[in-house]
């Protein structure tokens, strides 16, 4: 199983959950998981976690690591048409152009699950039902194209991760 991570979980436990300089684990964590193939990042989300201006700090450091992106970004090429597919039966036909902007990058993260059974998308968003077109959240897209998307929490739990990972 491939398990792509939206940049959500990633912002989320940098800033919620899993402090980096309070549980390094959970970092050191992630790169194994991506460096064994079982997590991946794409690259147009890999480009949204900002490591922020403070060249100092630890998320900063660990984000801007050589080793980071060669642990997670996805390194599969996009497919055009199932990006499209994302766009035109997960959010709508003919967005407008302020609609694809504030879309951002979410449909390259489901386009590279679409049709591919052994892929699940793992996002902190939570479900929105009744939205429409860019307000769409990455569940319900997921959840109309048949695509299985679950929690950063989830994804622990199927990994397996303990703080104690290494011992």
């Amino acid at each position: 199983m491939l398990y792509l991570i939206d940049a959500s979980s990633i912002i989320d436990a940098k800033d919620l959950y899993y402090v980096i300089d309070r549980v390094p684990e959970y970092w050191a964590w992630l790169l194994h998981q991506g460096e064994s193939g079982r997590l991946k990042i794409p690259p147009e989300i890999f480009d949204e976690i900002s490591p922020g201006p403070n060249k100092l700090d630890p998320f900063h450091i660990w984000r801007k690591n050589a080793a980071t992106a060669k642990a997670l970004v996805f390194g599969e090429d996009i497919d055009i048409t199932a990006l499209q597919h994302v766009l035109d039966r997960g959010y709508g036909k003919n967005l407008t152009e302020d609609e694809l902007i504030s879309i951002g990058k979410d449909p390259f993260l489901i386009a590279a699950a679409f049709g591919k059974s052994d892929r699940i998308v793992v996002t902190s968003e939570t479900s929105k039902k009744n939205a429409v077109r860019k307000n769409r959240r990455i569940p319900d897209v997921c959840n109309d194209l048949g695509i299985k998307a679950i929690t950063p929490f989830a994804l622990n739990a199927a990994l397996d991760f303990k703080t104690n990972w290494q011992a």
